[in-house]
């Protein structure tokens, strides 16, 4: 049985930062800057700010935030494309909440819903599918989101409702990637990047087998972590050790969840529902082996069939995000940061998913100046 406050214990965190201070700041002078770890997932993000680690192992380390947020990297496209959705007669848009602040190129889905458009947030595909069983005379379309950590219970409610012989439900599919994100992060120059804290929830489903191009053609090592204090220490000691050593592997510091096949069932729902082609998202650009459509046997299911022609325009994004969202900028390095752009007040995703690095620096008061920083 798993005891969170292990995973907590001031002890065990102490054990760890007395190890990681001194290694951290041996690889820092060998390389005579600061070791940049890449922590990928937005939940380790908050993670990190949350426990403080960020401050324990001060700044020998530099934690750089990657684009391992759903909601952040969303494309304008899609939203503007579940806008159109949920305005058509007798439809019912069902979403995440977290999506619903995310702009379009002409709104958000909470400024339709205010303007008479059915939106409905549901906390899982399965709702959605419920909401169809409910209401026979309505059409029920699934906002289908998120990285490979969504997609499995996604492709088995599409399962369900074609074994059901449901005709009133579809799905908008907008999913991207990890493995090929990184990859296709990898792949820009201005990415300085010496190594990676794997994201827990997707690596469950992939496997840490998945992450091998990584080591392999780029150089860079990788360590899968949880989310707790202790986790995530592990996984840095673990990762400052290959560093020091020479040695670039894919580590697994979750292995009471993890496994190197992942979810075999998981996968080859996900492998018999989705379409993979090429998108783009934000910040990131185009991106292989996306998924916005599904395979012949579920295409009655795709939401797209039923869309009006949208324009299809360039994604305006508010100044600086793209930057942050692959690293080359911290969120307090945009002028807009804690002042135009805020909480209540988001320009652009990443104020507005819970997951989101600028949420987290201003949530938990992250390099925050007293006037407006222009630097980098």
């Amino acid at each position: 049985m798993f005891n969170r406050q292990a995973f907590r214990a001031p002890p065990a965190v102490k054990t760890l930062v007395d190890k990681i201070v001194p290694l951290a700041r041996r690889v820092a002078e060998a390389r005579q800057r600061p070791v940049q770890v890449m922590e990928v997932c937005g939940g380790h993000t908050h993670a990190i700010f949350h426990s403080g680690i960020d401050q324990l192992i001060g700044p020998d380390v530099e934690w750089v935030h990657g684009p391992g947020c759903p909601v952040c990297v969303l494309p304008a496209q899609a939203v503007d494309e579940a806008i159109a959705l949920a305005q058509q007669p007798g439809a019912i848009l069902a979403t995440f909440g977290d999506v619903l602040r995310v702009p379009g190129r002409h709104g958000t889905l909470a400024q339709a819903s205010a303007q008479g458009a059915n939106v409905q947030v549901v906390y899982s595909p399965m709702d959605a599918l419920t909401l169809a069983q409910q209401q026979p005379d309505k059409r029920v379309v699934f906002f289908a989101i998120g990285f490979d950590t969504t997609m499995p219970g996604i492709a088995f409610t599409i399962q369900a409702a074609r074994q059901q012989g449901l005709t009133n439900i579809q799905f908008l599919c907008y999913h991207i990637r990890l493995i090929p994100t990184l990859i296709r992060l990898l792949e820009q120059d201005s990415v300085c990047i010496d190594g990676f804290i794997g994201p827990g929830h997707v690596s469950i489903v992939l496997g840490a087998d998945a992450y091998q191009p990584i080591a392999r053609r780029f150089g860079r090592p990788l360590v899968i972590s949880g989310f707790e204090p202790v986790d995530l220490l592990n996984a840095l000691l673990m990762l400052l050790q290959q560093l020091d050593e020479g040695r670039c592997e894919i580590e697994n510091a979750y292995a009471r969840v993890v496994n190197n096949a992942g979810n075999l069932a998981a996968k080859a729902a996900m492998a018999a529902v989705f379409d993979s082609t090429v998108c783009h998202w934000r910040g990131v650009g185009e991106v292989p082996e996306s998924v916005n459509g599904l395979t012949p046997d579920y295409r009655a299911f795709d939401a797209r069939s039923s869309l009006p022609r949208l324009h299809q325009g360039t994604d305006q994004e508010p100044a600086y995000c793209a930057e942050v969202l692959t690293g080359n900028r911290k969120p307090h390095q945009c002028p807009h940061f804690g002042h135009a752009c805020q909480p209540e007040t988001p320009m652009g995703p990443l104020m507005v998913s819970s997951e989101g690095a600028c949420a987290a620096y201003h949530k938990y008061n992250v390099g925050k100046c007293k006037e407006p920083c222009h630097e980098g």
